[in-house]
């Protein structure tokens, strides 16, 4: 497969020249067909954001729901047809502001999807307050003096709760973003990559340049097994690693763990509906 096999010739793409979201997709192209990942295999779930548009600029199925409550739709896809392969594409602001509550409980349920989460650390879409993650003391047309909360860590609070898979990754490296992609696809559970991006429009602190000089890669020998190491590096500030902190393979998944998948492995929906037995339930119910 080809990355042009993923191409939509009649999008009009909105995002502005040199956004981060533009190196996102051609990335997330090439991964899915380095996979050979069908497009009808595919489906793609996102909410409200910058971010949530990738899925309408690539060839695949879609749900496109609610801000910040993409990962319920997400999980449930999954459960109704555990042979597909499920992506679910947020921003910083949708995910882990309007979606926290349920980015930390789709941790717990740990379904078998992949979380892409560009982290532009700026609200794109609604001109550019602050977002969950932005920095202390950067100026937005809301916090014209300055941000001074402290900046969710989305990789520390996923380690913290187990997550089987999480990474970090950059825009601008390509070959390093795709070999991500790639390996949190692949993984058998819930894997999030938080996404560093630069927004040229409302984000003129966090720059392409400024994660250049203010990222780098764990070292070859950092063990993803180890828990504890990962969320010491994920707490690293000033300079930010990226690659995969922690693996956790040992988790069931959340459809593994569904009495309706214990005996038999046929997805919902190819099941035989059988009026009798629904008749029965609620009879016995009255």
């Amino acid at each position: 497969m080809k990355p042009r096999d993923f191409d939509m010739p009649d999008a009009d793409v909105a995002w502005c020249a040199g956004c981060g979201n533009l190196a996102i997709l051609r990335s997330l192209k090439t991964a899915l067909a380095e996979l050979e990942i069908q497009p009808e295999n595919l489906v793609f779930v996102s909410g409200i954001g910058q971010a949530g548009k990738l899925p309408h600029y690539i060839k695949g199925n879609l749900f496109n729901g609610l801000h910040g409550r993409s990962l319920s739709p997400a999980t449930g896809i999954k459960a109704a047809n555990p042979e597909l392969t499920v992506i679910d594409v947020s921003g910083d602001g949708c995910m882990y502001g309007e979606g926290g509550n349920h980015f930390m409980h789709t941790i717990r349920r740990n379904p078998d999807i992949t979380n892409l989460v560009h982290n532009n650390m700026v609200y794109g879409l609604t001109k550019g307050q602050a977002s969950p993650t932005s920095q202390r003391d950067f100026n937005t047309p809301l916090q014209v003096d300055g941000v001074f909360l402290e900046p969710f860590n989305p990789l520390a609070v996923a380690i913290a709760l187990n997550a089987s898979f999480v990474a970090r990754a950059f825009s601008g490296d390509r070959k390093q973003i795709i070999e991500i992609f790639k390996a949190a696809i692949e993984h058998k559970g819930y894997a999030m990559v938080d996404i560093f991006q630069p927004c040229v429009t409302f984000n003129k602190v966090n720059t392409r340049n400024w994660f250049r000089e203010h990222t780098y890669y764990l070292e070859d020998d950092h063990d993803p097994l180890d828990r504890n190491e990962a969320f010491r590096r994920a707490t690293e500030t000033g300079e930010y690693p990226l690659g995969i902190f922690y693996k956790n393979s040992k988790k069931s998944t959340f459809e593994e763990n569904l009495s309706i998948y214990q005996e038999e492995k046929t997805p919902l929906f190819q099941r035989k509906f059988h009026r009798g037995k629904l008749q029965a339930l609620v009879e016995s119910k009255r």
